[in-house]
Protein backbone atom coordinates (compact mmCIF):
# COMPACT_ATOMS: atom_id res chain seq x y z
CA UNK A 1 0.00 0.00 0.00
CA UNK A 2 2.97 2.52 0.62
CA UNK A 3 3.93 2.83 -2.94
CA UNK A 4 -0.06 3.40 -3.93
CA UNK A 5 -0.27 6.10 -1.35
CA UNK A 6 3.30 7.65 -2.45
CA UNK A 7 1.12 7.94 -5.62
CA UNK A 8 -2.11 9.32 -3.85
CA UNK A 9 0.06 12.54 -2.49
CA UNK A 10 1.47 14.40 -5.29
CA UNK A 11 -2.58 14.47 -6.31
CA UNK A 12 -4.68 14.34 -3.04
CA UNK A 13 -2.89 14.52 0.43
CA UNK A 14 -6.08 14.70 1.92
CA UNK A 15 -7.10 11.27 0.40
CA UNK A 16 -4.03 9.58 1.43
CA UNK A 17 -4.26 11.06 4.99
CA UNK A 18 -7.93 9.48 5.16
CA UNK A 19 -6.24 6.44 3.70
CA UNK A 20 -4.06 5.84 6.67
CA UNK A 21 -6.53 7.16 8.94
CA UNK A 22 -9.89 6.26 8.81
CA UNK A 23 -9.34 3.11 6.34
CA UNK A 24 -6.48 1.30 7.06
CA UNK A 25 -6.04 2.60 11.03
CA UNK A 26 -9.83 2.90 11.44
CA UNK A 27 -11.96 0.67 9.24
CA UNK A 28 -9.61 -2.14 9.31
CA UNK A 29 -9.00 -1.97 13.33
CA UNK A 30 -12.48 -2.38 14.08
CA UNK A 31 -13.66 -5.84 15.71
CA UNK A 32 -16.68 -6.32 14.62
CA UNK A 33 -15.53 -8.52 11.52
CA UNK A 34 -12.00 -10.05 11.53
CA UNK A 35 -9.74 -9.04 9.37
CA UNK A 36 -10.01 -11.93 7.14
CA UNK A 37 -13.90 -11.36 6.83
CA UNK A 38 -12.90 -8.06 6.17
CA UNK A 39 -10.19 -9.33 2.74
CA UNK A 40 -12.61 -11.50 1.92
CA UNK A 41 -15.44 -8.77 1.33
CA UNK A 42 -12.79 -6.44 0.24
CA UNK A 43 -12.12 -9.05 -2.39
CA UNK A 44 -15.66 -9.66 -3.30
CA UNK A 45 -16.60 -5.98 -3.24
CA UNK A 46 -13.70 -4.95 -6.04
CA UNK A 47 -14.29 -7.79 -8.21
CA UNK A 48 -18.11 -6.78 -8.51
CA UNK A 49 -16.58 -3.54 -9.52
CA UNK A 50 -13.97 -4.81 -11.57
CA UNK A 51 -11.54 -2.57 -9.72
CA UNK A 52 -8.27 -4.08 -10.81
CA UNK A 53 -5.98 -1.45 -9.52
CA UNK A 54 -6.81 -2.39 -5.81
CA UNK A 55 -7.34 -5.66 -6.87
CA UNK A 56 -3.23 -6.77 -6.43
CA UNK A 57 -3.27 -5.52 -2.85
CA UNK A 58 -6.08 -6.28 -1.50
CA UNK A 59 -5.41 -10.06 -3.37
CA UNK A 60 -2.16 -10.36 -1.56
CA UNK A 61 -3.54 -8.83 2.07
CA UNK A 62 -5.92 -11.58 2.10
CA UNK A 63 -3.64 -14.32 1.64
CA UNK A 64 -1.55 -12.76 4.69
CA UNK A 65 -4.60 -12.43 6.43
CA UNK A 66 -5.66 -15.33 5.98
CA UNK A 67 -7.18 -16.04 3.23
CA UNK A 68 -5.99 -19.61 1.47
CA UNK A 69 -4.82 -19.81 -1.96
CA UNK A 70 -8.03 -22.17 -2.46
CA UNK A 71 -10.47 -19.72 -0.57
CA UNK A 72 -9.23 -16.83 -2.88
CA UNK A 73 -9.67 -19.02 -6.10
CA UNK A 74 -13.17 -20.44 -4.78
CA UNK A 75 -14.35 -16.84 -4.62
CA UNK A 76 -13.38 -16.05 -7.89
CA UNK A 77 -15.12 -18.92 -9.30
CA UNK A 78 -17.85 -17.95 -6.87
CA UNK A 79 -18.67 -14.66 -8.19
CA UNK A 80 -18.33 -15.22 -11.70
CA UNK A 81 -21.74 -16.13 -11.26
CA UNK A 82 -23.13 -13.14 -8.81
CA UNK A 83 -20.65 -10.59 -10.87
CA UNK A 84 -20.36 -11.77 -14.19
CA UNK A 85 -17.93 -13.79 -16.05
CA UNK A 86 -15.90 -10.44 -17.47
CA UNK A 87 -15.94 -9.61 -13.91
CA UNK A 88 -14.23 -12.85 -12.83
CA UNK A 89 -11.86 -13.09 -15.61
CA UNK A 90 -11.09 -10.14 -14.70
CA UNK A 91 -9.74 -11.16 -11.29
CA UNK A 92 -8.10 -14.12 -12.64
CA UNK A 93 -5.11 -11.81 -14.24
CA UNK A 94 -4.55 -10.50 -11.48
CA UNK A 95 -4.41 -13.34 -9.08
CA UNK A 96 -2.51 -15.23 -11.69
CA UNK A 97 0.48 -12.69 -10.92
CA UNK A 98 -0.44 -12.60 -7.22
CA UNK A 99 -0.38 -16.60 -6.75
CA UNK A 100 3.45 -16.96 -9.14
CA UNK A 101 4.98 -14.34 -6.51
CA UNK A 102 4.03 -16.51 -3.31
CA UNK A 103 4.83 -19.60 -5.43
CA UNK A 104 1.33 -20.68 -5.10
CA UNK A 105 0.77 -24.49 -7.02
CA UNK A 106 -1.90 -25.78 -9.10
CA UNK A 107 -2.18 -28.64 -6.08
CA UNK A 108 -3.12 -26.16 -3.90
CA UNK A 109 -6.20 -24.66 -5.73
CA UNK A 110 -10.15 -26.43 -5.86
CA UNK A 111 -10.33 -28.94 -8.25
CA UNK A 112 -13.02 -28.30 -11.47
CA UNK A 113 -14.45 -31.32 -9.63
CA UNK A 114 -14.86 -32.61 -6.14
CA UNK A 115 -17.15 -34.24 -3.51
CA UNK A 116 -20.09 -32.05 -3.25
CA UNK A 117 -21.22 -30.75 0.62
CA UNK A 118 -24.46 -32.26 1.79
CA UNK A 119 -28.16 -30.35 0.26
CA UNK A 120 -30.52 -29.21 2.49
CA UNK A 121 -33.21 -30.75 0.35
CA UNK A 122 -36.11 -29.27 2.31
CA UNK A 123 -34.52 -25.54 2.08
CA UNK A 124 -33.81 -26.24 -1.32
CA UNK A 125 -37.33 -27.31 -2.10
CA UNK A 126 -38.44 -24.22 -0.75
CA UNK A 127 -36.48 -22.24 -2.69
CA UNK A 128 -36.80 -24.29 -5.90
CA UNK A 129 -40.50 -24.08 -5.62
CA UNK A 130 -40.79 -20.08 -5.14
CA UNK A 131 -38.50 -19.07 -7.83
CA UNK A 132 -40.26 -21.51 -10.28
CA UNK A 133 -43.80 -19.90 -9.42
CA UNK A 134 -42.51 -16.15 -9.80
CA UNK A 135 -39.94 -17.10 -13.04
CA UNK A 136 -40.06 -20.74 -14.88
CA UNK A 137 -42.93 -19.04 -17.66
CA UNK A 138 -41.32 -16.28 -18.05
CA UNK A 139 -37.06 -17.44 -18.38
CA UNK A 140 -37.68 -21.53 -17.78
CA UNK A 141 -33.49 -21.83 -18.55
CA UNK A 142 -32.35 -19.21 -15.70
CA UNK A 143 -34.97 -20.87 -13.13
CA UNK A 144 -33.40 -24.36 -14.36
CA UNK A 145 -30.10 -22.98 -14.29
CA UNK A 146 -30.30 -21.73 -11.17
CA UNK A 147 -31.20 -25.13 -9.64
CA UNK A 148 -28.87 -26.92 -11.60
CA UNK A 149 -25.85 -25.22 -11.78
CA UNK A 150 -25.86 -22.69 -8.32
CA UNK A 151 -27.73 -24.03 -5.85
CA UNK A 152 -27.00 -28.15 -6.69
CA UNK A 153 -23.54 -27.65 -7.44
CA UNK A 154 -21.88 -23.85 -7.06
CA UNK A 155 -23.39 -23.54 -3.14
CA UNK A 156 -22.11 -27.13 -2.67
CA UNK A 157 -18.03 -27.10 -3.42
CA UNK A 158 -16.57 -27.35 -0.10
CA UNK A 159 -13.82 -25.32 -1.00
CA UNK A 160 -15.34 -22.34 0.60
CA UNK A 161 -17.22 -22.74 3.57
CA UNK A 162 -21.07 -21.96 3.49
CA UNK A 163 -20.39 -18.60 5.74
CA UNK A 164 -17.99 -17.25 4.02
CA UNK A 165 -19.39 -17.81 0.63
CA UNK A 166 -22.68 -15.97 1.86
CA UNK A 167 -20.33 -13.52 2.95
CA UNK A 168 -18.65 -12.75 -0.47
CA UNK A 169 -22.38 -12.86 -1.70
CA UNK A 170 -23.85 -10.41 -0.07
CA UNK A 171 -21.00 -8.02 -0.12
CA UNK A 172 -21.13 -8.31 -3.73
CA UNK A 173 -24.47 -7.66 -4.06
CA UNK A 174 -24.20 -4.47 -2.19
CA UNK A 175 -21.12 -3.38 -4.15
CA UNK A 176 -23.02 -3.66 -7.16
CA UNK A 177 -25.67 -2.12 -5.55
CA UNK A 178 -28.60 -5.32 -5.98
CA UNK A 179 -30.34 -4.25 -3.22
CA UNK A 180 -33.38 -6.73 -4.34
CA UNK A 181 -31.13 -9.78 -3.93
CA UNK A 182 -29.92 -8.78 -0.56
CA UNK A 183 -33.10 -10.36 1.41
CA UNK A 184 -32.61 -13.76 0.20
CA UNK A 185 -28.81 -13.99 0.65
CA UNK A 186 -28.57 -12.29 3.82
CA UNK A 187 -30.69 -14.67 5.26
CA UNK A 188 -29.12 -17.38 3.66
CA UNK A 189 -26.08 -15.66 5.15
CA UNK A 190 -27.76 -15.74 8.53
CA UNK A 191 -28.46 -19.44 8.43
CA UNK A 192 -24.70 -20.32 7.37
CA UNK A 193 -23.40 -18.55 10.89
CA UNK A 194 -23.46 -14.65 10.16
CA UNK A 195 -24.22 -12.90 12.88
CA UNK A 196 -26.41 -9.53 13.12
CA UNK A 197 -23.23 -7.27 13.85
CA UNK A 198 -21.44 -9.22 11.30
CA UNK A 199 -23.96 -7.96 8.58
CA UNK A 200 -24.32 -4.35 9.50
CA UNK A 201 -20.54 -4.30 9.85
CA UNK A 202 -20.34 -5.81 6.20
CA UNK A 203 -22.38 -2.73 5.48
CA UNK A 204 -20.04 -0.17 7.10
CA UNK A 205 -16.76 -1.80 5.53
CA UNK A 206 -18.49 -1.81 1.84
CA UNK A 207 -19.00 1.47 1.77
CA UNK A 208 -15.70 2.48 1.81
CA UNK A 209 -15.32 0.07 -1.60
CA UNK A 210 -18.32 0.84 -3.19
CA UNK A 211 -19.47 4.25 -2.02
CA UNK A 212 -22.25 5.27 -0.10
CA UNK A 213 -24.80 5.40 -2.07
CA UNK A 214 -24.65 2.11 -2.05
CA UNK A 215 -24.24 1.21 1.68
CA UNK A 216 -27.18 3.52 2.34
CA UNK A 217 -29.62 1.86 -0.38
CA UNK A 218 -28.18 -1.57 1.31
CA UNK A 219 -28.60 -0.55 4.93
CA UNK A 220 -32.37 -0.23 4.48
CA UNK A 221 -32.48 -3.77 3.18
CA UNK A 222 -30.48 -5.10 5.49
CA UNK A 223 -32.12 -3.60 8.68
CA UNK A 224 -35.56 -5.05 7.45
CA UNK A 225 -33.89 -8.25 6.94
CA UNK A 226 -32.68 -8.22 10.87
CA UNK A 227 -36.03 -7.20 12.39
CA UNK A 228 -37.92 -9.79 10.22
CA UNK A 229 -35.57 -12.43 11.34
CA UNK A 230 -36.92 -14.49 14.83
CA UNK A 231 -35.38 -13.37 18.03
Amino acid sequence: MQGTLDEVRPVSPALEAYTKGVLLNGLWKRTELSVRDRSLVTVAALIARIQTIEMPFHFALALDNGVKPAELSETITHLAFYSGWANAMSAVSVAKDVFHKRGVKQEQLPPAKDKTLPLNQEAEDKRAVSVAANLAATTPGLVQNTTDLLFLDLWLRPALAPRDRSLVTVSALIAAGQSAQIPYHLDRAMENGLTAVEAGEIVTHVAFYAGWPNAFSAAAVVKDVLEKRPK
